[in-house]
């Protein structure tokens, strides 16, 4: 009885490495938006043990009464905690390319009667927002489902300010997991240095300021 628990027991984690390697490999290929049904499956204990959300956080960088964009909220978990720490000064813009995971959000933020987030579909690629806009854009397990990642950070580089930061927050079990060096080498190409690195190679935080300079108010590369 004994041994047959033990089986059971170790076939779990073999389970859980093989289901995860067969997932990376499909989305190496073929790289898509996390679908709406999946948000709580990918939002468990075990992330949550690691990635707390008021923790998470302030690890970001999150002050009272900054403007912050949010990229690929899941079902609002991070959401909650970054817009309870920017207080009613602070504004908190979050976008899915999923419109089906936008209204859950604006559903959650309801509920809970947060009114400093604006939850709304956009592309990555093509932000609806002026240069300059963001103190801090920051996004959890999210680069990866990108399909051209260097894009996206020339993007982000518009819409923050001079002094922003841009954050990745990544997890292993993640089946898009970058490693660190991945987004370092990405993020310089996009203009960024990296400012500050938390965590290890099981779970990483990486916080990047805007190396662009300004002549005049008008920015040019570093």
């Amino acid at each position: 009885m004994i041994r047959a628990v033990l089986r059971v027991l170790l076939s779990i984690p073999i389970l859980f490495v093989a289901v995860h390697t067969i997932i990376r490999a499909i989305r190496h290929f073929f790289r898509f938006p996390m679908p709406q049904f999946l948000a709580d499956l990918i939002d468990n204990p075990l992330r949550r043990r690691i990635q707390p959300a008021d923790e998470t956080a302030l690890r970001h960088g999150i002050e009272p009464g900054m403007t912050v964009l949010e990229v690929g909220p899941g079902n609002g978990y991070y959401t909650l905690a970054t817009a309870r720490r920017l207080g009613a000064e602070g504004r908190l813009v979050t976008v899915d390319i999923e419109p089906k995971m936008i209204e859950r959000v604006q559903q959650r933020m309801a509920e809970e009667g947060v009114e400093n987030v604006d939850a709304r579909v956009a592309d990555v690629y093509d932000l609806p927002f002026d240069d300059d806009t963001f103190d801090v854009i920051y996004m959890i397990a999210v680069i990866g489902e990108i399909p051209v990642p260097a894009r996206a950070m020339m993007e982000f580089q518009r819409v923050l300010t001079p002094a922003g930061t841009l954050v990745f927050s990544e997890l292993l079990m993640d089946p898009d997991y970058p490693l660190a060096q991945t987004l370092i080498r990405l993020a310089t190409d996009a203009g960024f240095r990296l400012k500050k690195r938390r965590g290890n190679f099981f779970y990483y935080t990486l916080i990047f300021e805007n190396a662009s300079g300004e002549i005049d108010g008008t920015r040019i590369a570093p």
